[in-house]
């Protein structure tokens, strides 16, 4: 994810400036400071609140042991790999507070940023798998019955897992700890064999993980939408009012989030590899690359947050299995007691 990007740049400029003299950027190290005190308290509470949410998601789905629905099947993979990506984050957290040190060895420094770079893939070809079945659904009604089944959507899910796994490859193979004399810490970084890399890299990332899966979310939500409105009109005329309002915000919501916790990183990756390549140079592009990417990161990583919010809980499917798994789990000497049951206690109370 972005970590690597910002502490690649971040370390080969401080450790490659031509003079200890320099004046330019004087208010950065303050504005490092702030940052450095500031985010790792943020991303423990994008922890604490992707557990608790990813956690709910998974127990309402899967705990009822009943047969999942097709969308339920590719909500649960995308809340499962949110539930995976939060359980790093406190290690990252460490990292920050102790400036880039990194004090948990070479292996969990290839497996967490593996594990990061895997999520960035698996949930935004997620989503795009989501967009794709609701658009099956509300555009194709008819002919969505024969292809839409559950083995077919545990397939998609495994390819998708498998995809991710294998394009964050290189982060697995290639991150290490490495010692950086002039800052004095032993930092987890991705050194590239070749400067080709960094080419290969930009592609996989902004193409690969947020340009077509954008495209393509955008083409199945506008279809959708352009559905709904033509079922608005039918239900206005026929009924008085709109019948998909509820699912057109939905996913109004959907799109917007993504572009919202996505769209940020993305540009500012860019960015970085336009500075690195030298297209763009200065203190000032290095400052804004540096600083835009690291807060950009994390508007990434509140996706993991906003996704149970998002995909369910706005939804009345969910309130109505908390309900159903709130009167499985309560005994049921607790459960509320019916009007006339309370009358005849009473009376007998009083009686006595």
């Amino acid at each position: 994810m972005a970590f690597q990007a910002l502490l690649e740049l971040q370390l080969s400029n401080q450790s490659q400036r031509p003079s200890p003299n320099t004046t330019s950027c004087d208010a950065v190290p303050e504005a490092w400071d702030v940052l450095y005190r500031a985010l790792p308290m943020f991303i423990l509470t994008i922890c604490a609140f992707g557990l608790l949410g990813n956690i709910l998601v998974l127990s309402l789905l899967l705990l009822p042991r009943q047969r999942l629905k097709v969308a339920e099947i590719y909500l649960v993979n995308l809340a499962a790999s949110d539930l995976v990506f939060v359980s790093g984050l406190p290690f990252w957290a460490e990292n920050i507070w102790s400036r880039f040190n990194w004090p948990f060895g070479a292996v969990l420094c290839s497996v967490i940023n593996g594990v990061i770079k895997a999520h960035l893939f698996i949930s935004i070809f997620l989503v795009v798998a989501i967009s794709q079945d609701r658009y099956r659904v509300l555009v194709h009604p008819m002919g969505s019955w024969g292809r839409r089944r559950r083995w077919h959507a545990r397939a998609i899910c495994l390819l998708i897992w498998v995809t991710g796994g294998l394009l964050s490859t290189p982060t697995f193979l290639l991150r290490s700890v490495e010692a950086i004399p002039d800052l004095n810490i032993s930092a987890c970084i991705l050194l590239f064999p070749h400067e080709a890399w960094h080419f290969a890299r930009m592609v996989e990332l902004n193409v690969l993980g947020f340009l077509l899966p954008l495209a393509a979310i955008c083409f199945f939500n506008y279809h959708i939408l352009a559905s709904l409105r033509g079922r608005e009109e039918v239900s206005r005329s026929q009924c008085g009012g709109p019948k998909g309002s509820r699912t057109t915000a939905l996913i109004f919501t959907l799109v917007a989030a993504f572009l919202v916790c996505w769209a940020p990183y993305h540009f500012f990756a860019f960015l970085e590899f336009l500075f690195h390549v030298r297209a763009i140079q200065g203190c000032f592009w290095e400052e804004v690359t540096d600083l835009g990417l690291q807060l950009a990161n994390f508007f990434a990583f509140t996706n993991s947050c906003v996704n149970p919010v998002i995909y369910v809980f706005v939804g009345r499917p969910f309130r109505t299995k908390i309900w159903a798994l709130y009167k499985q789990c309560t005994p049921r000497s607790r459960t509320p007691m019916s009007w006339s049951h309370r009358k005849e206690i009473l009376q007998l109370f009083w009686r006595s």
